[in-house]
């Protein structure tokens, strides 16, 4: 039986990659685990190709860059798109292949063209962008109502970034001396896990959304592709969909990301965050000075022509019942004549009958029977009408105009 060593394997195939491939290759890739020695310089990755639809790992190879080529592409690349060359960006290299016998099959770049890197992001952020818009998100945030004074602020940052500390110092030192509420929501805003951590961040302040008026994301200048993390479509989603006005100021002018096309309004630094926040309390309260000026104004002039028009219903009024009186004096005068006249007439006519009534009842009066010559006859005290009243022996007594007498019945 034939066979080969490794060694020769390995050589065989090194000689056919030498004899049937280029020399060299621009190759599209994403780094992932990129690794400098720092005692001989070399940079050493993985490149890497994932399917775009599910994200799974599609291809992969060793990768290098030897020293000498590293010094230049390292501030090549970071002088073209401002960043330094790390893991997960995209990037278009010329590589040649290399078969080694004792280290196997890796790819050598010897160089890079970092304008591919720029527009993969702008592709991603567009395509990005257009889902958005598709699913009726992009512009939810922008519809929320600002509260009348917005001062109770939620603050995504880093505790030690200069961005953060321009912010506060800005909001805090304001010169109307306006009044601020603000709670730190403390998140990494550079790197791999920017995007988990400011949406970790996003959950804390919904369980609280009732203490905050609004939500504001400060990160402060940086690179282009720095900002990346702020292009992404799940952190985008989660600021366009949430409960409260979102204010960012995560970058400088030249840079807008898809967080900035979400958001409720976009700063171009967090100094000039903080002077929005001052401006629309400014303004509103500028807008209240001159609503109660203007209703104390109407209340004062309801007030004075409701005045005028009492004097002149008074005046109006005085005027009428004098009037009135003077019209009815002659009535009201004879009518009290009349009143008189027929109080006298039914006075005198009572008493007439008072008198009649007076001597019916005299008339009537046992003192003025008895002087008549009558007598009353009474047993125990009670008159006697009926002679069958009485029976043998019962004491009587009668009394008569002059004195009484007692007697017993025979």
């Amino acid at each position: 039986m034939e066979f080969l060593k490794l060694s020769e394997l390995n050589s065989l195939l090194a000689k056919t990659i030498k004899e049937n491939f280029l020399s060299y290759y621009w190759i599209v890739a994403e780094i992932s685990d990129l690794r400098v020695n720092q005692t001989s310089g070399h940079c050493y990755l993985e490149l890497i190709e994932k399917n775009e639809k599910t994200g799974a790992l599609f291809a992969k190879a060793r990768a290098n860059i030897w020293n000498s080529t590293f010094q230049v592409i390292k501030p090549y690349f970071k002088s073209a798109t401002g960043q330094e060359l790390v893991s997960g960006i995209k990037v278009l290299v010329k590589v040649g292949l290399e078969l080694h016998i004792l280290y196997g099959y890796s790819l050598t770049i010897y160089d890079i063209d970092p304008s591919y890197t720029l527009g993969d992001q702008e592709r991603k952020r567009k395509e990005i962008i257009d889902q958005l818009e598709e699913e009726g998100v992009l512009n939810l945030n922008k519809e929320l109502e600002l509260a009348i004074l917005p001062q109770r602020i939620a603050i995504i940052s880093s505790s030690t970034a200069a961005g953060f500390e321009d912010f506060m110092a800005h909001l805090q030192e304001n010169k109307e001396g306006l009044v601020f509420y603000t709670h730190l929501f403390p998140a990494l805003m550079q790197g791999q896990q920017t995007e988990p951590s400011i949406i970790e961040a996003l959950d804390k302040i919904y369980l609280h959304k009732d203490d905050f008026d609004l939500v504001v994301i400060i990160r402060g200048g940086g690179a282009s592709t720095d900002l990346s993390a702020f292009d992404s479509y799940l952190l985008a989603a989660n600021c366009a969909q949430f409960p409260l006005p979102i204010i960012t100021g995560i970058g400088h002018q030249r840079d807008e990301t898809v967080l900035d096309i979400v958001s409720y309004k976009r700063a171009k630094t967090p100094t000039a965050a903080a002077d929005f926040l001052i401006g629309i309390l400014l303004e509103r309260l500028d807008d209240q000075t001159k609503l109660q000026n203007s209703i104390i104004g109407r209340i004062e002039a309801l007030l004075t022509g409701h005045n005028s028009d009492l004097n002149n219903k008074s005046f109006k009024i005085q005027g009428g019942f004098s009037e009135l009186l003077n019209k009815h004096s002659n009535n009201i005068n004879t009518m009290a004549h009349q009143l008189i006249r027929a109080s006298e007439h039914l006075l005198h006519n009572n008493k007439s009958k008072l008198e009649g009534v007076e001597k019916y009842i005299q008339m009537s009066s046992p003192e003025y029977i008895l002087s008549k010559g009558y007598s009353i006859t009474r047993i125990k005290g009670k008159a006697i009408f009926d002679v069958g009243e009485l029976k043998k022996g019962d004491k009587i007594e009668t009394t008569f105009k002059k004195g009484r007498v007692s007697s017993r019945v025979e």
